[in-house]
């Protein structure tokens, strides 16, 4: 007999989206299970009939590998499955899967191109998302405007925006000079175009903007914008492992070299 399972965890490991993702629906009432609407903390077998917004979901009952993919998404694309106005989004441009669908690991919004994670397990992509476990982002910014050293200093400190508090842990000035001028600059969340709104906040406005790194994943200099590459697996593992994300049968194994 199978264990009984969280509906979040089981639906985060089905594709279905992140725990956080989840979590809203549930709240928001929209995931039925067998006909009646479900709550955060059910437990499930994984024979149920679950439906989002009275939509059957396709459930795999044998679960194949969890993928991980590295996207460069160009300018002018967004993160969104629906969007009113028909504009183009990344998700079209992803391989497509025989079991699960992809997850997206955080966004970047539509003047914003670089590198982009998708994965077919909504733990890995909480655990990548969620800001306890601190997962560093890399973003090259061109900035207009002059910038002094009282202006990285409260970057560095703290600068209050309309949700908070927020800060770069790192700043690394690039080069360049007038409306050219480059800086690198590493942070560990992922509020809404908090890059754009820390340096907007000193005066400064953001000319471009490139996520160079998600965590230890860089984006290759080869990989062209609109294209991806799938991560390996022995690679997989040891970020499953470094996550603490356990060993179940469903998790990527290293496999041994000849």
């Amino acid at each position: 007999m199978r264990a009984m399972e969280r509906i979040q965890k089981y639906l985060a490991r089905q594709g279905a989206g992140s725990r956080r993702q989840i979590d809203a629906l549930l709240e928001q009432g929209r995931i039925s299970v067998n006909g009646r609407v479900a709550r955060p903390g059910d437990k499930i077998a994984g024979r149920e009939k679950i439906a989002i917004d009275g939509k059957l979901l396709r459930l795999h009952r044998n679960e194949s590998r969890p993928k991980l993919l590295l996207y460069h998404k160009p300018v002018g694309e967004i993160c969104t499955h629906d969007d009113p106005q028909g504009r183009d989004d990344v998700f079209k441009h992803l391989p497509r899967l025989n079991q699960g669908r992809w997850v997206a690991v955080g966004r970047l919004d539509i003047n914003t191109s670089g590198l982009l994670l998708f994965t077919t397990d909504g733990e890995l992509a909480n655990r990548l998302m969620h800001p306890s476990f601190e997962v560093e982002r890399e973003y090259a910014v061109r900035v207009r405007g002059a910038v002094d050293a009282d202006m990285l200093a409260r970057l560095r400190s703290g600068v209050m925006l309309d949700d908070g508090e927020a800060h770069f842990d790192e700043i690394v000035d690039a080069g360049g000079s007038g409306s050219n001028h480059w800086y690198h600059v590493v942070l560990k969340e992922g509020r809404n175009r908090e890059v754009r709104r820390l340096w907007e906040a000193v005066g400064v406005d953001v000319s471009r903007l490139v996520r160079v790194r998600y965590d230890r994943f860089k984006l290759p200099k080869w990989l062209k914008p609109g294209r991806y590459r799938f991560v390996d697996e022995a690679v997989l593992a040891r970020l499953y492992q470094r996550l603490g994300l356990g060993s179940d049968e469903n998790r990527p194994r290293q496999r041994r070299r000849a």
